[in-house]
């Protein structure tokens, strides 16, 4: 009676999916099972799954070689089975939604530009495209609106000419990227006394609402406006030029930009974002993610990046 029981195991049947199972002798070396409801014969030990393989590829960040030492086949089999997959991209789209969107590249080959709603986190659209232009964003934003989405405001990276494009909603430039641009023309540690009250104000940006912004940059400059009307000139030419024209272009920075630095402020109710940090997270997450699989070609870098946006999409 121990005997018989023994050879009963709680085995599935790849078959019939029933765990009424019995082992049926060895073959090659492994064993082999019956199932005892569809009568069929199987061998035992791991067995590969294009599903399994796939989630371990992209959310266990195996790699090829180590799915063929797991599943002892060739590193061509794994590949073949993961290029077998289906990959589905099921969007579920808000009614309303606040846009993140930006651009992030991969090499020189191509770039990946995404729209986000930064309430669920939700990828609605993306697109791949060899350059960033702001014909692209107006195509992304068109099609959301065509599908029904309600956009309250978009939050984008500050690109020229992106704000004429959408005026018929609260379009709002990154803070974060304000604070770039001009670290950018001001270096990190500046020198000099004015560029040092700019870059501490730049950096204070987010406790300011416009109107205290505006008046404290206008006090800025007025301080500051023999400084920066300073020239240099040629003494062979006699042709003469700024000669702080990184600081200039640093302040021109932040008076042009100020009229769409404050939007989350003035429409508080709709909860707009003020930086687009949590879709540059969805894009650090996304190339760690890719990291653990170099040397992949464009195809299969493509159906990688679908499968993560599509699981970003769902929640």
């Amino acid at each position: 009676m121990f005997a018989r029981n023994q050879r009963h195991e709680s085995k599935n049947c790849p078959f019939c999916r029933e765990k009424h199972t019995k082992k049926n002798g060895r073959k090659l070396g492994k064993q082999q099972y019956q199932c005892l409801a569809c009568r069929r014969q199987f061998l035992g030990g791991t067995r590969l799954n294009n599903q399994t393989l796939w989630e371990e590829y992209t959310q266990g960040k195996q790699t090829y070689k180590q799915l063929a030492d797991k599943y002892h086949c060739s590193l061509r089999t794994i590949q073949r089975r993961l290029d077998r997959v289906s990959i589905e991209y099921q969007v579920k789209r808000p009614k309303h939604a606040n846009i993140i969107m930006d651009t992030t590249y991969f090499g020189r080959k191509f770039g990946l530009m995404v729209f986000m709603d930064n309430t669920t986190r939700a990828v609605l659209y993306y697109a791949i495209v060899s350059h960033e232009t702001n014909s692209a964003y107006k195509q992304g934003i068109d099609h959301l609106v065509s599908l029904g989405v309600d956009i309250q405001s978009i939050t984008c990276d500050g690109r020229r000419g992106l704000r004429t494009l959408f005026t018929s909603m609260p379009c709002q430039m990154c803070q974060f990227h304000q604070v770039q641009i001009v670290t950018r023309y001001l270096t990190r540690r500046p020198k000099n006394i004015a560029s040092i009250e700019l870059k501490h104000l730049t950096s204070n940006l987010t406790q300011f609402g416009k109107a205290d912004f505006i008046e404290r940059l206008d006090h800025w400059f007025l301080t500051h406006e023999d400084y920066l009307g300073e020239r240099s000139t040629n003494e062979d030419t006699g042709k003469t030029w700024y000669t702080h024209k990184r600081l200039r272009s640093a302040y021109r920075s932040l008076r042009t930009n100020s009229d769409w630095l404050f939007n989350y402020r003035d429409y508080e109710h709709l909860d707009i974002p003020n930086t687009t940090n949590s879709l540059e997270g969805l894009f650090s997450e996304l190339k760690r993610q890719l990291h653990s699989h170099h040397g992949l070609n464009e195809h299969r870098k493509l159906r990688f990046i679908k499968d993560f946006l599509g699981s970003k999409s769902l929640k």
